[in-house]
């Protein structure tokens, strides 16, 4: 694989009449990506990085907040890409069936085709183009994107650093920027009704957007209506969900966990107390409900 060094030179000693070459990083409105940018800017400065975000329509408002400040920190706009066809239409066009692990079409459609549509023409034209991904040193478990032309990279600056999931909060914090608001009550960016959410963000949701709760109801309602198997969250409607008793066995289950991993993790001395590593939802429950998250949204 090649480094970011190796490619930033090469960018930049190309002779005359060589190829185009294009350096584009993806932002998904959450953590990871958002730190790799601050380190992109920071450590390779020379290197003309074009930012993208694939807008869904279906963010949360916390998500663009955030957006809007890396901006600043970066001092460019960051591209919007917005899919052809909206949620509505790949719903309609799936037969009413929700958007599952199984079936991740919400992910394919409108995410991963804006995406090679915007590449498209420059692949085809010969360009060369290097996509920089925010899978961490201690995410040996994931899979970034494999691309199938030969003039698309995939590189991966975190692995190569080093950087793990403090050394990213690290990042963000020295930066500035902070993590994004949502990471208060959710791990993760990606649509309001994102189903990898934890049952517990669900109810946070509900809390923190009622009026996308509502909108998630609605989606699942008609789901069901149409002969679809899924709900949004494994083994229960939103509708079970939002009843009273089942919130506090919910929330009484969450604080139990959080409890148990507190206890579990041990202090590191060689890291100051301010940077101590906030746990993410999703390793609290593990595979017992979401189960994950894909890639490209969450990161």
């Amino acid at each position: 694989m090649t480094t970011v060094a190796e490619t930033q030179a090469k960018s930049l000693m190309k002779p005359a009449g060589t190829p185009v070459q294009r350096h584009v990083l993806g932002l998904s409105g959450g953590r990871d990506s958002a730190a790799l940018a601050v380190y992109m800017r920071q450590h390779y400065p020379d290197l003309k990085l074009e930012y993208f975000f694939t807008d869904t329509g279906k963010e949360l408002p916390e998500v663009y907040e955030f957006l809007g400040r890396l901006e600043g920190f970066l001092g460019q706009a960051i591209l919007r890409l917005n899919p052809d066809r909206d949620f509505d239409f790949w719903l309609r066009e799936y037969g009413h069936f929700l958007p599952s692990a199984s079936t991740r079409w919400c992910t394919r459609q409108l995410k991963l085709l804006p995406f090679k549509q915007w590449l498209r023409p420059s692949l085809s034209s010969g360009h060369r183009i290097t996509s920089y991904v925010a899978i961490r040193a201690d995410e040996d478990y994931r899979q970034g994107f494999e691309p199938t032309q030969e003039n698309l990279k995939v590189n991966y600056p975190f692995r190569e650093a080093g950087i793990d999931k403090q050394g990213v909060i690290e990042l963000l914090d020295a930066s500035g920027l902070g993590l994004p608001k949502y990471y208060d009550w959710r791990s993760r960016s990606g649509c309001t009704f994102c189903f990898f959410q934890q049952k517990i963000e669900w109810v946070n949701l509900k809390r923190n957007h009622p009026d996308a709760f509502e909108e998630a109801k609605r989606y699942e309602k008609s789901a069901l209506e149409h002969g679809s198997p899924f709900t949004w969250s494994q083994g229960e409607s939103l509708f079970d969900i939002e009843k009273p008793e089942r919130i506090a066995e919910i929330e009484a289950d969450f604080i139990a966990r959080k409890a148990r991993e507190k206890a579990r993790i041990p202090v590191n001395p060689l890291r100051p107390i301010k940077f101590v590593e906030p746990t993410d939802i999703d390793d609290l429950f593990g595979e017992d409900e979401g189960g994950g998250a894909c890639l490209v949204c969450h990161k």
